[in-house]
């Protein structure tokens, strides 16, 4: 009976005793929680680089003669010489090929017999007149003969001269067709000619890219016949109708190839260069935070990560431009900023860095 007594005593006693002790327990749990917070993300910054970006178009086109052109006589006949050696640089004026001129040269001094008879024909007609025994018509009608057989002699030395196949211009001379006998019309391709040095490129670019080319503009272009090389040049013409069928313009530049390596059919690849920002705001390709079509970086702002949105450019190499959203003096977070959230404190690791853009080059 007395154990019961106690018990009950104990139960009755103890009770508010142990209620008290359980609300402290779970009021000094509440009071922990409210008061601990996450310790600092440990990033890592670097500040905003300012560069040079070049911004380029690129496209693929084809190597041309600055000059070419095919020898075709203008005269039929055959082929009494040839004044060249296949391959070799030849000068402007330089007799390539020479025909039978037997023919024209006897014409020549027909026609040149003919004028020396209309010009004595004139001066009797003339002094005659002076003297009153023939009359100014009979003076006129000679002196018409002699315009008209002077006439007849320069057409004749004119098909004479035409024998001659002459270099129009200085380059280098191709494979010839002909041998030296061979009979030949008017017409026929006998050798090529071409001057190497300029060359030039075709190439074509989108209707999109219009606002932005020029003529002045520079371009670069590889060639597979030497991959490692790179080749540059100037446009200086551009087509003043868009091609219709591709909507493209086509675009002609010009390269320095003074030792004529280059040769006109080559496939080329080509960088146009639109235009350059000298002082491009910069930053690692790490520190872009993408999201949908948008784009944004954290920028360390007192120990704080603050979410910016940003506007890209050019890209090169591990770089991307910044054209709007940071300033010369912002520093960007580009590690641990995947975690982060806007306003987040953080712990940065050592100093901050300085990264080292390339200044140059196409983006």
């Amino acid at each position: 009976m007395k154990t019961w007594i106690i018990a009950i005593l104990i139960l009755v006693l103890g009770g508010p005793g142990l209620y008290w002790w359980s609300r402290q327990a779970e009021q000094s749990a509440a009071s922990g929680r409210a008061g601990w917070s996450p310790p600092p993300a440990i990033v890592e910054v670097a500040r905003v680089e300012i560069g040079s970006v070049v911004r380029n178009v690129r496209a693929i086109g084809t190597l041309r003669a600055y000059e070419s052109v095919t020898i075709r006589p203008e005269i039929s006949g055959r082929i009494t010489g040839i004044h060249f050696d296949e391959g070799r640089q030849v000068k402007r004026g330089t007799v390539l090929i020479e025909l039978d001129d037997s023919v024209y040269a006897a014409e020549v001094m027909e026609k040149t017999a003919g004028r020396r008879l209309a010009e004595l024909a004139f001066d009797r007609a003339n002094k005659l007149v002076e003297r009153r025994v023939a009359s100014v018509e009979d003076r006129d009608i000679a002196f018409a003969q002699l315009q008209a057989d002077e006439a007849a002699l320069q057409l004749a030395q004119a098909r004479l001269a035409k024998t001659l196949l002459r270099a129009p211009f200085d380059g280098i001379i191709g494979l010839r067709h002909v041998s030296i006998g061979d009979y030949v019309d008017s017409g026929d391709d006998l050798v090529g000619l071409v001057e190497l040095d300029p060359i030039k490129v075709d190439f074509r670019i989108g209707e999109i890219h219009l606002s932005d080319i020029a003529p002045g503009q520079n371009i670069s272009i590889r060639v597979n016949a030497f991959p490692n090389e790179e080749f540059s040049g100037r446009v200086y013409a551009i087509e003043p109708q868009v091609d219709i069928n591709g909507r493209a313009i086509i675009i002609r530049a010009e390269l320095p190839n003074t030792d004529r390596r280059l040769r006109p059919g080559l496939f080329a690849r080509i960088d146009l260069i639109v235009s350059e920002a000298a002082e491009a705001l910069l930053v690692s390709e790490d520190a872009i935070v993408p999201r949908g079509d948008q784009h944004f970086v954290y920028r360390l702002i007192e120990s704080k990560a603050i979410l910016t949105e940003v506007a890209l450019g050019k890209r090169k190499d591990t770089w991307v431009e910044i054209t709007d959203g940071l300033t010369a003096d912002d520093i960007v977070i580009t590690a641990g900023q995947l975690k982060l959230r806007d306003g987040a404190t953080v712990r940065t690791t050592g100093e901050v860095t300085a990264g080292t853009p390339q200044p140059s080059g196409p983006a």
